[in-house]
């Protein structure tokens, strides 16, 4: 009988064992071993034994079934046969057996023998696929699951081609494969989602679920249609396993997030601050590449995470958010930092591309993510005070000396350059031109503003009495100069034509000599600035 199991004439083999367990049960109810029991017992193993080499062929046979190139058609057919012939040998629950046969004359339910073999090589077949480790491919898991569905394909095809038709429609052949594999492969997973994933890692294993496993390409491939049925199938990863996935990747997420921002800062200070160089100019405004930079990467994650689900992806956008408004407020005091340290010409352009492209980057957030920009908004409000701020506190340091200058002896003879003042006013408001309204326009009038105001300061401070020709000269020298600053923060793009006169109203009242004609420009003045008292 064993010589026949080796051959695999399993049919042969079953009517002999089948025999041989009749003749023992035939001789045990005539009570002949009765003085022997050790004898019965001894049969009685032997025809277990003989039961379990042929289940041992059976999960060999169906080990091979996937493992060979050809399926062995006739094979499967006798191991069809011989399950049914053991059914029918071994109807229902067996009374036959007595006490001490052990299974003599029962069902050796070798059908259910077959679908356990069917989901041992499902699950050694899953475990066989190659996995390199980290070290060898940084995309190690990505491969692992290509390969891995590339394999289920061919398996299923297979057994949809090949196999199904070796057995009965009651076998229900493809739904117990699929079912076995999918089954190992969500163990498969399960383990895998208790290592320690890196980003890339679990992007790979949730959108290989997610959007993989029962795609077109997989389990809802047509060619196994209509036979596998994706949607009868149960969660590939509990909800339990998916939250913790999807909680790990917006964990290891906000670690990249934190170092794209990091890079990001690091290559301004070291390719822009502190080489000097000045912002590229693109459609007359100062341009910094922040804003593409930062909505390339938002985009990237946000449209990646999408593909797995509608929940991951508005997370990764509240993420995105959360960390640039982390970024933006230490990248202000980082840049402050910087020029605090140097007096350095490029800060106002810098001043200027930074809040274009920070306008840039809230428009583009809310056009392109339809989210609510408020609280970002009152960031780059901040943002924008403290800069300002520091914007005029160097041109105040900057013009106060050259204001001071003003009703001099130089002043007056004209040494001082009439120029000077403005020449320095200018290596500000020139760069405002550069700078997106109404931000850049608001800038440039309060500096139309604060320069006339801090002329005229210096104008009306108490003095010793001027001759009529020193009067003449002064007034002539304060028409120039109004006329010199006006025309340039005009030019620039300054909206404050109401700031026009007002240096000229009190350049006349200094150079004329008639007390009539000196309260007729005082009326001039009061007149276009009615808030004098």
């Amino acid at each position: 009988i064993n010589e026949l199991i080796q051959k695999r004439q399993l049919l042969e083999a079953f009517a002999s064992i089948k025999y041989l367990e009749d003749e023992v049960i035939a001789e045990r109810d005539a009570d002949k071993y009765k003085d022997n029991p050790q004898e019965f017992a001894r049969k009685s193993k032997d025809v277990d034994l003989l039961y379990n080499s042929i289940t041992s062929s059976i999960q060999r046979i169906v080990a091979e079934t996937l493992e060979h190139p050809a399926v062995e058609e006739t094979l499967l057919a006798s191991l069809v046969t011989l399950i049914d012939n053991e059914e029918a040998a071994h109807p229902g629950t067996s009374d036959t057996a007595g006490p001490g046969s052990a299974l003599l004359g029962t069902p050796r339910k070798w059908r259910e023998e077959w679908r356990e073999a069917i989901n041992e090589s499902a699950r050694k077949r899953v475990l066989s696929v190659h996995m390199a480790s980290k070290e060898e491919d940084s995309s190690w898991l990505d491969r692992h699951l290509g390969v891995l569905g590339e394999h289920l394909s061919e398996d299923l095809l297979k057994v949809k081609s090949a196999v199904k038709k070796c057995y009965p429609e009651d076998y229900r052949v493809c739904e117990i494969y699929v079912k076995a594999f999918h089954n190992a492969i969500a163990s498969h997973l399960q383990n895998l989602s208790q290592k320690s994933l890196e980003l890339n890692e679990l992007y790979a294993l949730l959108k290989w679920v997610a959007n993989t496993y029962l795609s077109e390409l997989l389990l809802g491939h047509p060619a196994l249609k209509p036979e596998v049925k994706p949607e009868n199938l149960s969660l590939l990863l509990t909800p339990d396993d998916w939250d913790k996935l999807e909680n790990n990747y917006i964990d290891s997420l906000k670690e990249k997030m934190k170092s794209y921002f990091e890079n990001i800062l690091k290559l301004e200070i070291t390719e822009k601050w502190e080489k000097e160089v000045q912002p590229e100019v693109d459609e007359n405004l100062y341009n910094s590449s922040l804003s593409f930079d930062i909505q390339t990467i938002f985009a990237e994650y946000v449209k990646a995470s999408r593909v797995i689900s509608r929940g991951l992806e508005m997370k990764t956008l509240e993420l995105c958010l959360a960390e640039l408004h982390e970024f933006i407020p230490r990248f202000g005091e980082e840049f402050l930092k910087w020029n605090t340290s140097r007096d350095s010409p490029i800060f106002v352009p810098y001043f200027a591309a930074y809040i274009n492209s920070f306008q840039d980057l809230v428009s583009g957030l809310q056009k392109v993510f339809e989210v609510n920009t408020g609280e970002l908004q009152d960031v780059m409000e901040s943002l924008t005070k403290n800069f300002r701020n520091i914007f005029f506190i160097k041109l105040r340091s900057k013009t106060q000396p050259l204001f001071k200058k003003i009703f001099t002896k130089h002043w007056i003879l004209a040494t001082e350059k009439p120029n000077s003042l403005a020449s320095a006013v200018s290596q500000f408001s020139e760069h405002l031109q550069h700078m997106k309204n109404p931000i850049g326009q608001e800038l440039l009038c309060d500096i139309h503003k604060y320069v006339v105001r801090e002329y005229i300061t210096q104008v009306i401070k108490p003095r010793r009495k001027m001759k009529g020709e020193k009067r003449q000269q002064v007034s002539e020298r304060m028409s120039q100069d109004a006329k010199i600053l006006n025309n340039m923060l005009i030019d620039q793009g300054s909206t404050s034509d109401w700031l026009l006169p007002a240096i000229p109203h009190i350049a006349n009242i200094v150079g004329e000599k008639k007390k009539d004609k000196i309260k007729e420009h005082i009326m001039e003045l009061c007149q276009d600035y009615p808030d004098i008292r």
